[in-house]
């Protein structure tokens, strides 16, 4: 069916407030949801969006754009794009969508690294990047490494980097295969958000039918790659080094146990929420 004339077509306006209505049955945030797929659909921002073209025709791709959420596909795999800690960053299924609750590490680093900033980052499991490269954005004199087991990941990673220019290396490595870190050396800030929910848990649709699993899940109690990971942060931290974990908001007292028993002190930071969101582990000078 060829498409309708320019002077018949829905306008910006009216498409987004059918959109709205659509998405309410399986979003939250519906209307924000509307407004993101139809800026992406007019290749603007969507506050130039809101300003200045909410009388023009929608263009005829948004109503697939609209299809596609409606079937839970999260609004940042439509778009191909996601914000974190102010950036822009590239994002596919192969992924996890960075989410506010990460940037809780990125502000205990800037505190923490207030007076001396760090040389050396690593980021365990960096998937997108966003972590990364959020570090790197703020202590810009530092230089960061990113490993993860996908390279799939690490293509978007490395498409993200660009922002820092040279400053992010990024390796194909899996901290559950023996001998992983050799050669590694030390780092001022280690930076993680490793798997952490339950095999069993309650998701929604949009985040067990589309998210990678692989960066999801961590045994039955959410905890197996921490105590996989926790042992070989001493050895990864310079001295007066810091590895910023990021945890299950019930998973505090847990995780912190489990970096005691590694002779690491900790300090637990919570979102903006007020949720336990992130753990900073130390080394104990004196035992």
């Amino acid at each position: 069916m060829p498409p309708l004339p320019e002077n018949s077509r829905q306008d910006v306006a009216t498409a987004l407030r059918d959109a709205d209505m659509r998405l309410r049955a399986t979003s939250d945030t519906a209307r924000l949801d509307a407004e993101v797929l139809m800026a992406h659909a007019l290749d603007t921002s969507r506050s130039r969006m809101l300003l200045h073209h909410m009388r023009d025709p929608a263009p005829d791709s948004f109503t697939a754009l609209v299809e596609r959420r409606l079937r839970h596909e999260p609004v940042a795999y439509i778009t191909g794009a996601a914000e974190f800690y102010g950036l822009e960053l590239a994002v596919s299924p192969a992924v996890l969508i960075p989410r506010g609750d990460s940037e809780t590490l990125i502000e205990a680093a800037r505190e923490a690294f207030a007076t001396q900033p760090p040389a050396s980052v690593l980021d365990l499991g960096t998937g997108s990047g966003a972590l990364l490269i959020a570090a790197l954005s703020l202590f810009p004199d530092a230089c960061g490494l990113g490993l993860d087991r996908s390279q799939a990941a690490l293509d978007i990673a490395a498409r993200n980097a660009e922002q820092v220019h040279d400053r992010a290396e990024l390796r194909c490595l899996d901290w559950t295969i023996e001998g992983w870190k050799q050669g590694l050396g030390q780092f001022d800030l280690i930076l993680a958000n490793p798997p952490y929910v339950e095999d069993d848990a309650a998701l929604s649709p949009s985040v067990r039918e589309f998210e990678p699993s692989g960066a999801l899940f961590a045994g039955p109690d959410g905890l197996d790659d921490y105590r996989i990971l926790l042992p070989q942060l001493p050895e990864l931290l310079t001295v007066r080094g810091l590895a910023l974990v990021e945890i299950g908001y019930r998973q505090a007292n847990a995780v912190m146990a489990l970096g005691d028993d590694q002779g690491l002190a900790s300090q637990l930071h919570h979102d903006l929420a007020g949720r336990p969101r992130a753990i900073a582990f130390s080394r104990l000078l004196h035992r």
